[in-house]
């Protein structure tokens, strides 16, 4: 048995990608504030329509 629970993490959708990326125990204190998927992402930060 694994001890990984990957497919429980949660995910969100980034605002400027538009895909889901999951939980990071990088975010686990900020996961409310989190809404880029990559520090390209972040730095780009226009919306996709």
């Amino acid at each position: 048995m694994s001890k990984h629970k990957k497919p429980h993490l949660p995910t969100k959708i980034c605002q400027t990608c538009g895909l889901p990326f999951s939980w990071r125990k990088k975010w686990e204190k900020n996961w409310e504030n989190v809404k880029y998927c990559s520090e390209k992402c972040r730095r780009n930060k226009t919306t996709k329509d």
